[in-house]
């Protein structure tokens, strides 16, 4: 089931006055997408070399655990961009993909996907990711700061406590 969540008139007005005037997208709450839409758009983004398209059965866990999926898609339902990410609501938010089909980029789409996020999870909730490398200078310019204190343990990697 689709639901609709436009941005409240303080939140458009923010994000706007910055931005380009868009070609028409529809911006929305998904809880379920298919895994093709979800591959395609990232194939026709620069995400899909850093996740594992050729992993259907992964695709599908990560798709059904992501409890948050801001999605903009065209008038015709063609799926441009993608927020998918991990959240409780009240703490934090992992943003796991933020993907945008590059013939549809530098339009404003990502920011507007992470504004519809933003106001999903309110302003109480930390916004967390990871950026791609080819992203790390895309995301000062739309408001996030470099926290130099995060650690992680790559997958497939043992971890040994010691």
């Amino acid at each position: 089931m689709q639901i609709q969540t436009p941005l409240v008139p303080q939140a458009v007005d923010a994000i706007s006055n910055s931005l380009p005037v868009p070609l028409e997208v529809i911006y929305q709450t998904e809880s379920a997408l298919s895994v093709d839409d979800y591959v395609d758009v990232l194939r026709r983004s620069t995400l899909g070399e850093r996740r594992p398209l050729d992993d259907p059965d992964r695709l599908k866990r990560m798709l059904a655990y992501a409890n948050l999926m801001v999605t903009a898609r065209t008038p015709e339902g063609r799926l441009i961009g993608i927020a998918r990410s991990v959240t409780d609501f009240a703490f934090c938010c992992y943003v796991s993909d933020l993907a945008v089909d590059t013939a549809y980029q530098r339009q404003g789409i990502g920011r507007r996907l992470i504004a519809h996020t933003r106001q999903a999870i309110g302003l109480q909730t930390q916004l967390l990711l990871l950026a791609a490398p080819a992203a790390e200078k895309y995301y000062p310019h739309i408001g996030f700061r470099h926290v130099p204190n995060a650690w992680s343990i790559d997958a497939g990697e043992v971890f040994h406590a010691v």
